[in-house]
């Protein structure tokens, strides 16, 4: 459904230019006679009288009236037919038609009008394909405003919305109350305020990703907008909240995460410089510990700028089409020397046809990088870690609306100790660990599920946690299919992965 003004007018084609209506009354030809008799009629009286009188013989008075007759024919038939085509061609151009220009037998007052009214006709015709194309074009430029535009009537009713507004609240909005679009008490609290001024309001939507918008609430004057009365813009302002909170975050995050290993290195440089001036191995075994301190700040710093930009853009949906399986085999293969170190195998299993993802491949390798890499560090020694690649009609339940349809769901099983179910819920949580000291001792720095939450989030997929103690984990990653993105189905919810 199209959000363009009913007033609108278009250019008329061959199917649709409506049939010219019907023109009633005479014709030319009758309506010509008509005004021949109305003009003989004053001497056919006259002749008529005075040959009741006596006066002129019946033989004469027919002879005159003849004569008369003929004079008139030649004097005002013409000129009668011109007026009669012209009155015609008024009167369709009256009605709507697009008559041609009559044909006229004298070159008088009634040609003259026919030509100026052809002329008219030409101007108007050139001043509405102006005046459409301008309308046109004005709609183009409404279409092409980056912030969402609405118009509202008098009833608080949807008259116009551009481009933009029709992506985020959806197609239809012709004819819909305000308050199905924003159910938001003070914004609409504001509209119904608006004859006391303008207001501007900040507001969000929560799903399927929370944007923030500042909205501006404004009343148009009649004359200027037609029965628009109330014009609602949103502009997009996600972006600078997420790097306020982004900024705020990364101070506490990073002055609490980093205090330890400064405070190490603090304490070690203290003791080199003092004590153990003079103590090479000391000195050796100090210069070590301060070395791994280092490396995990640098790995600190690293997951938070990357988890940092992931959230900058988490609002935005990737448009690439990835191929999973090949993501998978590359992330494999950089860590195959680490799991060789612990005995570990890393197996694949996928069939032998997938459909591409929709992704940015870099955010999605980090996505199996971080899952695969801590699937080889919690599973026990001489064990395997399975990579599981399928693709299913539709995705578990808490899909996004816009992503359930056709899905790739990858899902990582190791045979580790398993996680207690209190624990699961927290995972994705910054800095959160089950068991910290083992995490840092591991090299963990706390954010490698949580980047991979994000990037899910951003993805429009789902991160699911399936794990028994004793059994070990499987983490399962669904994202929508790209040729299916946003397609819906009516398949069953489906997930796949749990320890067995």
């Amino acid at each position: 459904m199209s959000d363009r003004p009913s007033g609108q007018t278009t250019e008329p084609t061959p199917e649709t230019t409506p049939a010219a209506p019907a023109v009633s009354g005479p014709s030319v030809l009758g309506r010509a006679l008509r005004w021949y008799a109305l003009a003989l009629f004053p001497a056919a009286l006259v002749l008529a009288a005075l040959a009741a009188l006596g006066r002129l013989a019946a033989a004469d008075a027919l002879l005159a009236v003849l004569a008369a007759a003929a004079v008139t024919a030649l004097l005002a038939l013409a000129p009668l037919v011109d007026l009669s085509r012209l009155l015609r061609f008024v009167q369709e151009l009256a009605q709507g038609a697009a008559p041609p220009t009559p044909e006229m037998r004298t070159h008088g007052v009634a040609a003259a009008a026919a030509f100026a009214l052809s002329q008219m006709r030409r101007e108007m015709r050139r001043a509405l394909a102006a005046s459409d194309r301008s309308a046109r074009s004005m709609e183009d430029v409404f279409d092409a405003l980056p912030d969402a535009v609405v118009m509202l009537d008098a009833d608080h009713r949807v008259v116009r919305a551009n481009m933009a507004a029709r992506g985020l609240f959806g197609r239809s909005l012709t004819g819909r109350d305000v308050s199905g679009l924003v159910r938001h008490p003070p914004i609409l609290e504001a509209i119904d305020q608006i004859e006391g001024g303008g207001r501007e309001l900040e507001f969000s939507l929560p799903i399927p990703v929370e944007r923030r918008f500042i909205v501006s609430i404004r009343p148009l004057p009649g004359d200027l907008a037609g029965n628009a009365a109330i014009l609602i813009s949103f502009h997009d302002i996600t972006t600078i909240r997420r790097m306020e909170q982004m900024r705020a975050d990364f101070v506490a995050n990073a002055s609490h995460e980093l205090r330890t290993p400064l405070s190490s290195l603090i304490g070690f440089i203290d003791t080199l410089r003092g004590p153990a001036h003079d103590d090479a191995e000391a000195r050796e075994r100090f210069l070590g510990i301060m070395a791994e301190q280092a490396a995990r700040m640098a790995r600190l710093i690293e997951d938070l700028l990357s988890l940092s930009r992931i959230e900058l853009n988490e609002h935005t949906q990737p448009s690439h089409a990835v191929d999973v399986r090949r993501v998978i085999a590359s992330v494999i293969e950089g860590l195959e020397q680490k799991a060789a170190a612990r005995n570990v195998t890393l197996a694949i299993a996928a069939p032998e046809s997938l459909p591409a993802v929709r992704g940015e491949p870099d955010e999605l390798t980090q996505v199996f990088q971080n899952l695969i890499e801590n699937a080889v560090k919690y599973t026990l020694p001489d064990t395997e870690v399975t990579v599981s690649i399928a693709a299913l009609e539709r995705g578990p339940v808490n899909m996004p609306k816009e992503a359930q349809g056709p899905v790739v769901a990858v899902a990582v099983r190791d045979r580790g100790e398993g996680i207690a179910q209190e624990h699961i819920p927290r995972l994705t949580e910054r800095f959160y660990r089950v068991d910290s000291a083992r995490s840092r001792k591991m090299g963990g720095t706390g954010l490698g599920l949580a980047i991979v939450k994000h990037v899910m989030s951003r993805h429009r997929g789902v991160l699911t946690i399936d794990s028994s103690l004793g059994l070990g984990s499987v983490f399962t990653a669904y994202l929508p299919a790209a040729a299916a993105a946003t397609a819906g189905t009516d398949a069953p919810p489906q997930r796949i992965g749990r320890p067995a």
